[in-house]
Order: structure tokens, then C-alpha cells, then sequence
């Protein structure tokens, strides 16, 4: 396993400790549906079951670990549409677009919908959402978990991403895009073995079609967020700096209250813009979470 992300020793800060992560399970966080319950109400009732759960910050009210919860799916208060487990930093692209009410929203790629239901939650299931999933395989886990948390605010449609109709302009954009996935592995066994994504190489492109449709989405006071649970720059700073040498477009902060890294200022040979660092990495050893990386971006002026 050493030799798997070997490549990202310069970049990944303690990699040893990192390392030692990916033998770890990975932790059961969930975000409570205050569409439904209020936490507080969550919390009494899962410790009444024996689950007991813990904040992940002050900042953010509804997102818990779980450290006793071992089987989900099977509670009621799941079936309810109480609260959906989902990856803490997944959780974290939601928070930093932070929607607001009665607003107008892209969500790029959908499926399964965790953070689907999460901006109609931060959004108070007004407005609209348009939850675009590419592939009609997906839409019936899409359209399922939104019905079981409750979601009326959510229409489904079935583009490709990267030429979604430029028919509309959005208040908000979520381009969660396809990724290779590296920040999702661990190594739970001895006969875990990291399995590279097909076409990995082909990503990058597609990255960067989408990322720059979803900016032209975009109304002129607009923001979106671009996502991935990978660590490889090529998917994440490299795609990010294509866009701003490509349209007027700037990075935003981004605040999250769980510990992360800035955007790195280049990667090989090549340098990045200095907008870059605005961007946030997350590593497992760091966030207690899957990897992942996320910028916000807006229209410059």
C-alpha cells in the first residue's frame, strides 16, 4: 500500500500519519435532516438505542460522528428520513456554497443524492434545485433518497454535465464531478488493493469541460463550488487553473471549521495561479474523513 499514493509524499503533510490512516476503517458520520428533526431531538433518540453521537464542530449544527452506529440502514430513524450518513468533507463542499432560501440551483452531477438533499435542507426545501444525473441508472437511488428525506424542491433532469443547456443561469452551482476516486480508499484487509479508475487519464479534460460549463451557468453575482475525493493536482489545482486562465472567473475563500490544507502552488514542472491556495484539501489523517478538495469560485468583479 506504501507504494500506492507514494507519488504525493511532498505534497501530503506527516505522510506517515497519513499513511497509517488508509489502515483505519473508515468513521460513520451523518447529517441530521432538520427538514424533519431538530438534533437535538436526533440525539435523544439514537442515545435511547444506544448510539451515542458527538459534534464535529460548533460550527455546524447538524453534523455528528457516530462512532457506535455500526448498521445505519437499519434504524427507523434512517427510514425517515432522519439523518443520511454521509463523509464529513462530503458534507463540507454543501456548507461552503451555503445556498440561501428560495434560491435557484444547479447540482451537476447528482447521484445518490447525499448532497442533493443537503442544499434543500440548507435552502429550506424552497426555491429550486435541478438535480442533474447523466447516467439513468442512478436516477432511482437519486430520486429515492430525495423522497425519503423529505425533498419537494428538487427537479431531476438527465444532461451530460459538460453540455448542460445554457438556456438558464443559476444562483449556485455544485460541480461534484467525476473523480478517480483516490480519497475514498482504505486498506481494511490484507487483500485490500487500491484499483486505479479506468480511463483516469481521460478525466482531467472532462473535469475541465464541466467545470468550465458549470461557470458559464452561472448568474453574474453567482457561486459554485468544484469537488472531488481525489488527491491527485492534475484533477484538482490543474483543472481549477485551467478555468482561470480561461474565463473571468475568481476564487473565493473557503472557511471550513475542520482541518485542512491550502490549494498547493504547483504540482511538477508546473505553477499554478495565486488564486490557488483560496482552494481547501482534506486529508484522512487530518479531517478524520475521506480526502477531498473543493474551490469556490465566483465572476471576477
Amino acid at each position: 500500500m506504501r507504494a500506492v499514493f507514494e507519488r504525493y509524499r511532498e505534497i501530503i503533510p506527516d505522510f506517515s500519519s497519513f499513511q497509517e490512516s488508509l489502515r483505519q476503517s473508515l468513521p460513520v458520520h451523518l447529517r441530521v435532516n432538520r427538514l424533519k428533526v431538530e438534533p437535538k431531538h436526533l440525539e435523544e433518540s439514537l442515545k435511547a438505542k444506544g448510539v451515542h453521537l458527538q459534534r464535529v464542530s460548533n460550527k455546524y449544527d447538524t453534523l455528528f460522528l457516530a462512532p457506535d452506529l455500526k448498521r445505519p440502514g437499519k434504524l427507523l430513524e434512517y427510514f425517515l428520513g432522519y439523518f443520511h450518513t454521509q463523509a464529513l468533507t462530503s458534507c463540507l463542499a454543501c456548507e461552503a456554497l451555503c445556498p440561501r432560501p428560495g434560491s435557484y440551483l444547479l447540482d451537476m452531477c447528482a447521484s445518490p443524492g447525499g448532497k442533493t438533499s443537503h442544499l434543500a435542507q440548507l435552502m429550506e426545501n424552497t426555491g429550486l434545485i435541478i438535480a442533474n444525473e447523466p447516467y439513468a441508472n442512478r436516477h432511482v437511488i437519486l430520486s429515492h433518497t430525495l423522497s425519503r428525506m423529505g425533498i419537494a424542491n428538487t427537479v431531476a433532469t438527465g444532461y451530460r454535465a459538460e453540455v448542460f443547456p445554457l438556456k438558464q443561469r443559476f444562483d449556485y452551482i455544485l460541480a461534484d464531478v467525476p473523480c478517480s476516486g483516490e480519497g475514498t480508499f482504505r486498506m481494511t484487509s490484507q487483500r485490500s488493493k487500491y484499483i486505479e479508475r479506468q480511463g483516469k487519464a481521460r478525466l482531467p479534460e472532462l473535469q475541465k469541460r464541466i467545470l468550465l460549463r458549470a461557470f458559464d451557468l452561472l448568474k453574474e453575482n453567482g457561486q459554485l463550488i468544484y469537488s472531488t475525493c481525489t488527491y491527485n493536482p492534475d484533477e484538482n489545482e490543474s483543472v481549477v487553473d485551467f478555468l482561470l486562465r480561461n474565463r473571468n472567473a475568481e476564487l473565493l475563500s473557503v472557511d471550513p471549521d475542520i482541518q485542512h490544507e491550502p490549494g498547493l502552488p504547483e504540482w511538477g514542472k508546473v505553477a499554478y495561479d495565486r488564486e490557488i491556495h483560496r482552494a481547501a484539501r482534506f486529508y484522512p489523517h487530518q479531517s478524520n474523513s475521506v480526502g477531498f478538495f473543493m474551490a469556490r469560485i465566483g465572476r471576477r468583479g
